[in-house]
Protein backbone atom coordinates (compact mmCIF):
# COMPACT_ATOMS: atom_id res chain seq x y z
CA UNK A 1 0.00 0.00 0.00
CA UNK A 2 1.19 3.66 -1.16
CA UNK A 3 1.63 6.25 1.69
CA UNK A 4 -0.93 9.41 0.98
CA UNK A 5 1.70 11.93 0.09
CA UNK A 6 -1.08 14.11 -0.89
CA UNK A 7 -0.19 16.76 1.71
CA UNK A 8 3.52 16.56 0.98
CA UNK A 9 3.89 19.55 -0.06
CA UNK A 10 1.71 21.61 2.81
CA UNK A 11 4.22 20.04 5.26
CA UNK A 12 7.00 20.31 3.46
CA UNK A 13 6.06 24.28 2.88
CA UNK A 14 5.02 24.70 6.51
CA UNK A 15 8.78 23.12 7.76
CA UNK A 16 10.72 24.88 5.45
CA UNK A 17 9.17 27.86 6.40
CA UNK A 18 9.73 27.52 10.18
CA UNK A 19 13.27 27.14 9.49
CA UNK A 20 13.78 29.76 7.39
CA UNK A 21 11.79 32.44 9.84
CA UNK A 22 13.25 31.03 13.17
CA UNK A 23 16.08 31.09 11.52
CA UNK A 24 15.62 34.41 10.52
CA UNK A 25 14.43 35.99 14.32
CA UNK A 26 17.79 34.07 16.11
CA UNK A 27 19.79 36.23 13.54
CA UNK A 28 17.74 39.38 14.45
CA UNK A 29 17.84 38.51 17.73
CA UNK A 30 22.12 38.26 17.68
CA UNK A 31 23.25 39.63 15.10
CA UNK A 32 26.62 38.18 13.54
CA UNK A 33 25.63 34.34 13.95
CA UNK A 34 25.41 33.55 10.56
CA UNK A 35 28.53 35.44 9.32
CA UNK A 36 30.00 33.48 12.18
CA UNK A 37 28.65 30.06 11.17
CA UNK A 38 29.67 30.67 7.55
CA UNK A 39 33.22 31.43 8.68
CA UNK A 40 33.39 28.51 10.78
CA UNK A 41 32.48 26.10 7.58
CA UNK A 42 34.69 28.42 5.63
CA UNK A 43 37.44 27.49 8.09
CA UNK A 44 36.98 23.18 8.90
CA UNK A 45 36.92 20.99 5.79
CA UNK A 46 34.75 18.44 8.13
CA UNK A 47 32.00 21.07 8.64
CA UNK A 48 32.28 21.75 4.28
CA UNK A 49 31.76 18.10 3.75
CA UNK A 50 28.51 17.31 6.67
CA UNK A 51 27.05 20.68 4.94
CA UNK A 52 27.33 19.69 1.96
CA UNK A 53 25.87 16.26 2.55
CA UNK A 54 23.55 17.31 5.10
CA UNK A 55 21.76 20.08 2.40
CA UNK A 56 21.90 17.45 -0.42
CA UNK A 57 19.89 14.97 1.69
CA UNK A 58 17.51 17.64 2.76
CA UNK A 59 16.85 19.07 -0.93
CA UNK A 60 16.77 14.98 -2.08
CA UNK A 61 14.04 14.14 0.63
CA UNK A 62 12.29 17.64 -0.67
CA UNK A 63 12.47 16.90 -4.59
CA UNK A 64 11.36 13.19 -3.94
CA UNK A 65 7.95 14.25 -1.85
CA UNK A 66 7.18 16.60 -4.33
CA UNK A 67 6.53 15.60 -7.79
CA UNK A 68 7.83 17.88 -10.57
CA UNK A 69 5.18 17.15 -12.64
CA UNK A 70 2.20 18.07 -10.67
CA UNK A 71 -1.28 19.88 -10.92
CA UNK A 72 -0.22 21.21 -7.43
CA UNK A 73 1.90 24.47 -8.14
CA UNK A 74 3.11 24.11 -4.89
CA UNK A 75 4.14 20.95 -5.26
CA UNK A 76 6.29 22.07 -8.65
CA UNK A 77 7.44 24.89 -6.45
CA UNK A 78 8.89 22.70 -3.66
CA UNK A 79 10.60 20.67 -6.26
CA UNK A 80 12.67 23.06 -8.09
CA UNK A 81 13.61 24.16 -4.42
CA UNK A 82 14.83 20.79 -3.61
CA UNK A 83 17.06 21.05 -6.68
CA UNK A 84 18.47 23.73 -6.11
CA UNK A 85 19.27 22.59 -2.66
CA UNK A 86 20.64 19.43 -4.22
CA UNK A 87 23.02 21.46 -6.96
CA UNK A 88 23.79 24.07 -4.30
CA UNK A 89 25.34 20.94 -2.22
CA UNK A 90 27.39 19.54 -4.94
CA UNK A 91 28.82 23.34 -5.44
CA UNK A 92 29.73 23.27 -1.58
CA UNK A 93 31.33 20.20 -2.33
CA UNK A 94 33.16 20.72 -5.20
CA UNK A 95 33.70 24.56 -4.64
CA UNK A 96 33.49 25.32 -1.01
CA UNK A 97 36.68 27.68 -1.16
CA UNK A 98 35.26 29.77 -3.59
CA UNK A 99 31.34 29.22 -2.88
CA UNK A 100 31.68 30.67 0.36
CA UNK A 101 33.87 33.45 -0.06
CA UNK A 102 31.22 34.90 -1.70
CA UNK A 103 28.87 33.81 0.93
CA UNK A 104 31.39 35.32 3.96
CA UNK A 105 31.24 38.61 2.16
CA UNK A 106 27.44 38.82 1.45
CA UNK A 107 26.54 38.68 5.01
CA UNK A 108 28.44 41.24 6.83
CA UNK A 109 26.61 44.94 4.69
CA UNK A 110 23.55 42.70 4.25
CA UNK A 111 22.73 41.15 7.17
CA UNK A 112 19.69 42.81 7.64
CA UNK A 113 18.60 42.38 4.24
CA UNK A 114 19.20 38.56 4.46
CA UNK A 115 17.58 37.99 7.94
CA UNK A 116 14.13 40.42 6.81
CA UNK A 117 14.43 38.01 4.00
CA UNK A 118 14.65 34.78 5.62
CA UNK A 119 11.79 35.58 7.82
CA UNK A 120 9.42 37.12 5.16
CA UNK A 121 9.69 33.92 3.03
CA UNK A 122 9.09 31.59 6.11
CA UNK A 123 6.38 33.35 7.01
CA UNK A 124 4.71 33.21 3.78
CA UNK A 125 6.03 29.31 3.25
CA UNK A 126 4.03 28.85 6.46
CA UNK A 127 1.00 30.56 5.61
CA UNK A 128 0.95 29.15 2.13
CA UNK A 129 1.18 25.71 3.54
CA UNK A 130 -1.21 25.86 6.05
CA UNK A 131 -3.67 27.39 3.23
CA UNK A 132 -2.90 24.37 1.11
CA UNK A 133 -4.47 22.02 3.61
Amino acid sequence: MMPDLSQAPAWTAIFLGLFALFAGIGELRKPGHWHALIGEIVESPALQMITGLLELFLGAVIYLANPWASPDWLSSLLSVVGGLMCIEALVVLAFSDVYLAFWVRRFGPLSKLWCWTSIVLGAAFIVIGGLHF
